[in-house]
C-alpha cells in the first residue's frame, strides 16, 4: 500500500505538457527531411491478380488500395478528391525479368520518344533497343476524408485507363464559374471530384477501371490553401514519380 501511494505522488509531480510547448518546438526533428526522404502515397486499384489480395485480409478486387498507409477503400462509394496537378510522362521499361525493376528512362510530356516506338502484337510501344514505352497520366491530388482531413497522393492512369484521365482533364477545363469579370476557369482545386471504380472489359479479358464525377466546391479556406501549395510543390518540380515495376502477380497491367 505504501509503494502504492510513493508512486501516486511521484507521478502527481509530473509537469503537464501543454500545447505551447509542442507549439515553441514545431518542427524540431524534422529539419533535414526534404521532398526525396518522404514517400508520396500512391491510389491504385486492386485487379484480381494484385498481390495484395492474397497479402491482405479484407482486400477485393476493385477496392482502392493506399500504398502508404495500406488503407482500402470500398470502390463502390469511392473516394472524395481534390485534384491538384497533372502531368504527362513516358516510361521506358525492359520486358520482365530483364531489367533491374526500375524504368529504363522516364521522358517528359515535350518528348517525341512515341513517334520512335513501334506497336507490337501485345498492343505495347516498343523502341528499336527491345524495350517498351508506358504512357502515364499523372494525376496529383488531395486525398480528403469526410471529416475534412487531408493527405497528398497520386493517381497514375494508364493503358485503357487514359482515356479517363483526358476524360477527367475535360472535366476541369471545362468547368466555368462566374466572378466580377464573367466567366472563368477555376482551378483544379476548386471542386471535389468522387473517384469509383466499376468493372469493365474487352474481348482480351476484364479489369476494374475509375469512374469519375464532379461534386461540390471547396468553402475551406484552408483545405483550398493546402491543395494550391501542393499544386504548387508539383509544378516546381519539388514531388517526383517514383515508378516501380508491377508485381508479376498483379494485372495492373490491363489489355488495351
Amino acid at each position: 500500500m505504501a509503494n502504492t501511494n510513493v508512486a501516486k505522488k511521484a507521478e502527481a509531480k509530473l509537469p503537464a505538457l501543454s500545447l505551447d510547448m509542442m507549439e515553441s518546438d514545431a518542427h524540431s526533428g524534422l529539419e533535414n527531411i526534404q521532398q526525396d526522404d518522404l514517400a508520396t502515397p500512391r491510389l491504385k486499384i486492386l485487379m484480381q491478380l494484385s498481390p495484395e489480395l492474397e497479402e491482405m485480409e479484407n482486400a477485393k478486387a476493385g477496392m482502392i488500395y493506399n500504398t502508404v498507409t495500406n488503407e482500402l477503400y470500398d470502390g463502390s462509394k469511392g473516394i472524395r478528391v481534390l485534384p491538384c496537378a497533372y502531368q504527362r510522362q513516358y516510361v521506358e521499361w525492359a520486358d520482365r525479368g530483364q531489367g533491374s525493376g526500375a524504368p529504363i528512362n522516364v521522358y517528359d510530356a515535350s518528348s517525341d520518344i512515341l513517334t520512335k516506338t513501334t506497336r507490337d502484337e501485345n498492343n505495347k510501344d516498343r523502341l528499336e533497343n527491345g524495350n517498351y514505352v508506358e504512357t502515364c497520366g499523372n494525376h496529383y491530388v488531395l486525398l480528403v476524408t469526410e471529416d475534412g482531413d487531408s493527405t497528398p497522393a497520386l493517381i497514375t492512369m494508364k493503358a485503357t485507363q487514359l482515356k479517363k484521365s483526358r476524360k477527367w482533364n475535360s472535366m476541369l477545363l471545362n468547368l466555368k464559374v462566374s466572378g466580377k469579370n464573367g466567366l472563368f476557369t477555376p482551378p483544379s482545386y476548386s471542386h471535389f471530384y468522387r473517384l469509383k471504380t466499376s468493372k469493365e472489359g474487352n474481348d482480351k479479358g476484364s479489369w476494374y477501371g475509375w469512374e469519375i464525377s464532379r461534386e461540390e466546391q471547396v468553402n475551406d479556406a484552408n483545405l483550398y490553401n493546402i491543395a494550391k501549395s501542393f499544386a504548387e510543390s508539383v509544378n516546381k518540380g519539388e514531388v517526383k514519380v517514383k515508378y516501380e515495376e508491377e508485381s508479376s502477380n498483379s494485372d495492373q497491367k490491363v489489355p488495351f
